[in-house]
């Protein structure tokens, strides 16, 4: 399944930032329901070789390094998403004093500034590889 998912996509003729929008969106729902190595486990033999079919303009190391930075960080903010982010049930179970929608209310400025780290990521790639480049020349 992975190799014909990776091949459908390639041949598709779908903007790879398309694809890449999409897996992300799917990463946050799936965050709210499942926890993060459930998720990772069951998709990422899927989503990669996919990944890997599409030209992002950079080197395989890099786009493979950079899909697994993003898969990272998405599926985590996908477990500080309401209405049910898991991480945020488990706040409210060690905090049982603080109202749920008070811990909520709480995730937001998070989610916001995680939203705009995706962002950036996507936006500008060569910022994720940057301080490695440098340290290794």
């Amino acid at each position: 399944m992975p190799t014909m998912a990776a091949e459908w996509v390639g041949t598709a003729g779908i903007a790879p930032m398309t694809v890449l929008m999409v897996v992300i969106l799917f990463y946050i729902v799936m965050g709210c329901i499942m926890d993060s190595l459930s998720m990772i486990l069951l998709t990422v033999p899927v989503f990669f070789p996919a990944f890997m079919a599409m030209d992002f303009g950079m080197d395989p190391t890099h786009q493979a390094l950079w899909f697994g930075i993003i898969t990272l960080i998405v599926v985590e903010l996908g477990m500080i998403t309401p209405p049910v982010g898991l991480n945020l049930f488990m706040i409210s179970a060690m905090a049982p004093d603080i109202p749920t929608r008070k811990i909520f209310r709480g995730a937001v400025p998070f989610l916001l500034v995680e939203c705009l780290r995706i962002a950036i990521i996507v936006a500008f790639p060569v910022l994720t590889f940057w301080l490695v480049d440098i340290v290794t020349g």
